[in-house]
Order: C-alpha cells, then structure tokens, then sequence
C-alpha cells in the first residue's frame, strides 16, 4: 500500500485485534496507524455498514436455506452504492 500511493499520507483506522498488532512491525513514513479503544464497535466505520446489513436482510426475519439468505444478502450488498457506503461508514473523527 505504502509503494501504490508513495505521494500519499495513508491513515490506517484499526480496532484492537490481535491480528493488527506486531511487536516488530515497520510502518513506513507516509502510513500513520490509529488504532481505536477497545470496545468500541460504534467508532468502527465497518461496524456502521454492518448494521446496516443486518438491517436490511436478516434482522427479524427467518430463512428456509443458508442460499436463500446468502442470496438475499448478495443481492443487498451488489444494490448498495459507494455514495450509501461513504454515508453510512461516516463518523466525526475522519469528516474533514
């Protein structure tokens, strides 16, 4: 990612997984790493489009086969535009 965009500084917002954290990691120059507080699902933008999934297919509602939900969720997530994405995942700590 770094060499891609080599003439831009990249912020990186990560929860606390084991997983995005390494004792030797080298971070080049131009990324900087946020990592978020623990336990707080609401100031993670994939968190926020997640709900919204679940919102709009499985909330409330029973399948009768995994497809028919795969199918219903497939649908949904091939619907959904960039502009809806970059609105529902906006918080107030990256607005500009």
């Amino acid at each position: 990612m770094s060499k891609e965009y080599a003439g831009d500084k990249i912020i990186l917002v990560m929860d606390g997984a084991g997983w995005h954290k390494a004792k030797n990691l080298q971070v080049p120059d131009n990324i900087e790493i946020i990592l978020l507080p623990p336990y707080s699902p609401e100031l993670n933008p994939v968190e926020r489009l997640w709900q919204h999934i679940k919102q709009n297919t499985i909330k409330n509602k029973v399948y009768k086969t995994l497809n028919s939900l795969k199918d219903v969720v497939a649908k949904f997530l091939n619907q959904i535009t960039p502009r809806e994405i970059t609105t529902i995942c906006r918080v107030n700590y990256m607005s500009n």
